[in-house]
């Protein structure tokens, strides 16, 4: 479907969901620093699915993304993450580009991080074929952006065995003396995300970093390791 065509589709689902009340208080929930239709979750991803399941090539996605990330109500970026979610087998390496970009509009974790488990799926497929895809993470972690570097942080969540383990300690480090309560909390989740599949590992990555890490990487990190503070 082409891309116009799919956002004016996805705008005349959502748009009679809208709820005045219901989106003040989400608004207030981030702060208020976006507009809201005011629909919950499963409403709005019940009424997108079909929509969401037709067939996209790469451009036709990518485009799509966009068309609903310039609208202003939150639901239509969320939307277009799940739209991505849905369809990432369909980009390669190429499209990450395109997804960082995104990333830097309209910024906030709830958005970020959606993307971010996109980059991670695409990223992850595309080293099964070229051991050095994750050179776009790489450069991702020295952008200016904070956001951008939080995806880079983020993006072998769920790896397990397949995580690039030596990456993930060295990015942890990287961004270590970064003061941003985001990066810190990335570093956070993405040891303790490892840990559930190498505890020991993490365990001995902290003992031996606790005075680099900040106590907000250290707690989030060690929340499963049985104990309280390293």
């Amino acid at each position: 479907m082409k891309p116009n065509s799919f956002v004016d589709s996805i705008s005349g689902v959502l748009a009679p969901l809208a709820d005045a009340k219901r989106a003040t208080e989400m608004k207030a929930y981030m702060r208020g620093q976006f507009e809201f239709l005011g629909i919950a979750t499963p409403a709005r991803r019940k009424v997108t699915a079909q929509l969401i399941r037709q067939e996209f090539s790469p451009k036709e996605l990518i485009g799509s993304a966009r068309g609903l990330w310039s609208l202003p109500q939150r639901e239509y970026q969320y939307v277009a993450v799940d739209l991505l979610a849905g369809h990432w087998k369909t980009l390669s390496l190429t499209h990450v580009a395109d997804l960082l970009a995104l990333s830097q509009i309209a910024s906030w974790w709830d958005s970020v991080d959606g993307l971010a488990g996109v980059v991670g799926d695409v990223v992850k497929a595309a080293s099964h074929r070229d051991r050095e895809s994750q050179r776009t993470m790489d450069a991702a972690l020295e952008h200016g952006e904070k956001w951008v570097r939080r995806i880079a942080m983020l993006h072998q969540l769920g790896w397990r065995a397949g995580t690039d383990v030596s990456r993930l300690f060295a990015y942890a480090l990287k961004l270590s003396p970064e003061t941003d309560f985001f990066i810190r909390k990335a570093i956070g989740w993405a040891l303790r995300d490892y840990a559930r599949h190498d505890p020991e590992a993490v365990r001995a990555f902290l003992t031996l970093t606790r005075n680099q890490l900040s106590s907000l990487s250290l707690r989030e990190a060690s929340k499963h390791l049985g104990r309280a503070a390293f």
